[in-house]
């Protein structure tokens, strides 16, 4: 059965391809292979110079891979630009900085000599959403490759047009063949992969189920994993937020990306001396979010990925509603072709309502009212995630205090979560395991070998 791409802002098929045979998928994974070993022998600066090529082949052709990302999977086309220029500057991120995370550490014991030596593994298999379709793959494409390992894509089936992009980035950029591939293939074909000795090591970015059994194939096969599984981000207000400042940040952060992002703010903690002034203000806030066609430059939020994800959203909504919750706005698809959602907040959140804790992959935002900051953070730890956070105050010293008491993996003050090359990003908890991005994220695929010298 072919693999389809639809768009889900008309509900109309784009493009169906060929999926691989056993040959074919065997003949790459023996590609991904044999290229390994001259290219773990590439110097650094000479993979950085692939990178850098790879990061202009980007932006000479961005305005072709944006347009591809909005009719693949709906993101509107300004933040479809933003995602494919944040791409080509995590080329040249990895290119710049990796001579430095890659680097031998010197370590001082009873040797004469020792230090640790970050070596490639080997193949590596990613497996990849389609929400960003080109950055979630190139943020963990541009380390691994820059350590000296080569990679194999098993992207989403709904995107299997920016998977090919993506390969055809390297190939322009001049990378050896088989250093990077795509794999057109069903999920069915993952656990025999990672059965394969050719393949060192798994990299998932997408739900709690799929990582679960991931993670679990690749500790089968003993093999390292690093694992990012979403999140329910609580964004904590506190009386003395710039009020104003906080309902732009937090609005734009669940209605990005179509309300699609694992570290989207999806539970608003309020304290309730200003619950009354957020709620009127963030009604407000959201309403300017009209949605419409993704291709135009003014539109704010389009379509949610597909009929199907619609319909789970508006299942967990009604699931609030039946629970005790109540619906301020939206709730309801739009009249029109394409999976339009009015964006939606919920409120009367309690404990017994399973947007409390749980993750809603949609444009919809849960306001929980609480009495003071110690409470605001009892219910930020009340979900089996751990991915982002965010707290709004003016006074910084408090929100420090608060950092070591919060349960994830990134605490940003004053802004939304985001994904930088410069920092570290994963979560704990269900959210997942390892880290992608900076130095961690380098070192994430290579074998760590301490040596003594004497």
């Amino acid at each position: 059965m072919p693999i389809q791409s639809i768009n889900p802002a008309t509900g109309q098929i784009i493009q169906s391809f060929d999926v691989l045979t056993d040959d074919e998928l065997a003949a790459k994974l023996k590609k991904s292979d044999d290229v390994f070993g001259s290219w773990k022998q590439r110097t650094l600066e000479e993979r950085s110079e692939y990178m850098r090529k790879a990061a202009a082949v980007i932006r000479d052709n961005s305005e072709t891979y944006a347009q591809l990302l909005t009719q693949e999977m709906g993101k509107v086309i300004t933040e479809a630009r933003s995602e494919v220029e944040k791409c080509a500057y995590n080329f040249e991120h990895y290119a710049d900085t990796s001579h430095e995370y890659l680097a031998p550490r010197t370590v001082q014991t009873d040797a004469s000599e020792s230090y640790v030596s970050y070596e490639p593994l080997g193949a590596v298999l990613i497996i990849m959403p389609w929400n960003f379709a080109f950055w979630q793959v190139l943020r963990m494409a541009a380390p691994i490759i820059m350590a000296g390992n080569t990679i194999l894509l098993k992207h989403a089936s709904n995107v299997p047009g920016s998977a090919l992009a993506i390969e055809d980035i390297f190939r322009k950029a001049g990378v050896p063949e088989g250093v990077f591939q795509t794999l057109l293939i069903g999920s069915s074909k993952i656990e025999k992969i990672i059965e394969n000795p050719i393949v060192k090591a798994v990299s998932l970015t997408g739900s709690e189920p799929a990582g679960r059994a991931v993670g679990a194939q690749a500790g089968k096969n003993v093999k390292p994993v690093v694992l990012e599984l979403g999140g329910s981000d609580p964004s904590i207000i506190l009386a003395d937020a710039d009020l104003d400042m906080a309902v732009k940040a937090v609005a734009y952060s669940r209605l990005l990306n179509n309300g699609q992002s694992c570290i989207g703010s999806k539970r608003y903690i309020v304290v309730e001396d200003i619950y009354d002034d957020f709620m009127e203000k963030i009604i407000a806030e959201f309403k300017t979010y009209v949605p419409g066609d993704p291709t135009l430059d003014d539109t704010k939020i389009g379509p949610v990925v597909s009929q199907g994800s619609l319909d789970e959203v508006l299942e967990q909504v009604q699931r609030a509603v039946d629970a005790g919750a109540k619906i301020e706005l939206g709730g309801t698809q739009l009249d029109r072709p394409g999976s339009f959602l009015e964006p939606t907040i919920l409120s009367n959140i309690t404990p017994d309502v399973p947007t409390y804790y749980e993750e809603i992959f949609g444009p919809v935002a849960s306001v929980i009212k609480v009495k003071d900051q110690n409470e605001a953070i009892e219910v930020a730890n009340a979900t089996s995630f751990g991915l982002g956070s965010s707290i709004y105050t003016s006074d910084i010293q408090n929100a420090k205090a608060m950092i070591p008491h919060i349960q994830a993996g990134s605490v940003f003050i004053n802004g939304m979560v985001k994904s930088d090359p410069r920092l570290p990003f994963g979560g704990i908890k269900n959210s997942g395991v390892g880290r992608e991005l900076s130095a961690e994220g380098a070192r994430a695929f290579t074998n760590v070998k301490s040596v003594w010298i004497k």
